[in-house]
């Protein structure tokens, strides 16, 4: 009888000494922060420092990357705490880690919140209050704009969050010189218009993984061939609005060949979309076109990085 107390005694006392602590591994907690988005985050933001040609120190451009980093896998990590109901139905996001069970939703509301409440307040330490007040918006903007109110509520809804996404250049840039200029905001439209066309093309693809969650993605809402019809009407307006940084200036000789080249192939892809609307050949130019999308995309920022950042940018005007 005794043993037996002990045993009870050990196991309530082991279970206060874990009461509260995740049971989640680092690589859960790194899930959440959506990496690839991430990853694109980090990326075009460099890409809006580096443009500006700062006069600043490099530790403070680092800090200042560093937290735009943090803030947007902030953004992810709260998108997924809200979407955890939706996520556990949808094929692709079924295995994240709260619907998988890995991580509580507290536990990720907490991460998130943490996060966000320091990106924020770092970015105006190290480096402005106008950087940290424009990464407070995005994160704002993402996480209840986009995804409490529009991304069940629109059809709209990647049109208008879209901005969270394309907001980092600008981000970046008012944290390395103090203010917004051109260059910056160029790059946000750029953003901005080509998100349409890539996740409409993914949504062509996935449809009923957004009908089963019940999302107001375009293709569920105005049908297939009206998504088609916008995807290639955004993309129209998304190639030439590629090369504006060559008629603005701060984009080069190989920036507007990588823009010309890719915005045609764009075009081409997105053609291929509204023609071809049956089956599987049908699928297969969407799913092209999502892929392209994103090839295009990187090759357009990091042309703009190599030219400005390591020396190859040559004038095409003047």
């Amino acid at each position: 009888m005794s043993t037996m107390s002990n045993s009870l005694a050990e196991n309530h006392a082991e279970h206060l000494a874990t009461a509260g602590l995740s049971q989640g591994e680092v690589s859960d907690f790194f899930a959440l922060l959506k990496p690839r988005v991430m990853f694109l985050v980090v990326f075009t933001a460099l890409v809006g420092m580096v443009v500006s040609h700062p006069d600043v120190h490099p530790v403070v451009a680092f800090v200042s990357l560093l937290m735009i980093a943090i803030g947007g896998g902030a953004s992810g990590c709260l998108n997924m705490w809200w979407d955890a109901d939706i996520d556990a139905v949808m094929t692709r996001t079924r295995k994240r880690p709260i619907p998988a069970g890995k991580i509580q939703p507290g536990e990720a509301l907490a991460f998130g919140v943490t996060l966000a409440a320091g990106s924020v307040m770092i970015l105006g330490l190290a480096s402005n209050w106008l950087a940290a007040g424009l990464l407070a918006f995005t994160i704002f903007f993402y996480v209840v704009v986009y995804s409490m109110w529009l991304k069940r509520t629109t059809p709209q809804n990647i049109v208008i969050g879209g901005a969270a996404g394309a907001l980092p250049p600008i981000v970046a840039q008012a944290a390395v010189t103090g203010h917004v200029a051109w260059d910056s905001v160029v790059l946000f439209a750029i953003i901005f218009m080509w998100t349409p066309p890539h996740f409409w093309a993914l949504a062509l693809v996935k449809s009923g993984d957004y009908e089963r969650a019940g999302i107001p993605m375009m293709p569920n809402v105005a049908g297939p061939d009206s998504t088609r019809f916008q995807i290639l009407a955004y993309t129209i307006l998304l190639a030439p609005l590629g090369l504006a940084p060559v008629a603005l200036g701060f984009g080069g000789l190989a920036y507007a060949i990588i823009a010309l080249i890719g915005g045609l192939g764009m075009l081409a892809l997105a053609v291929q979309v509204y023609r071809l609307r049956q089956g599987e050949p049908a699928m297969r130019v969407a799913q092209q076109l999502f892929g392209f999308s994103i090839l295009y995309l990187f090759l357009l920022f990091a042309t703009l990085l190599a030219e400005h950042g390591f020396g190859f940018f040559r004038p095409v005007l003047g």
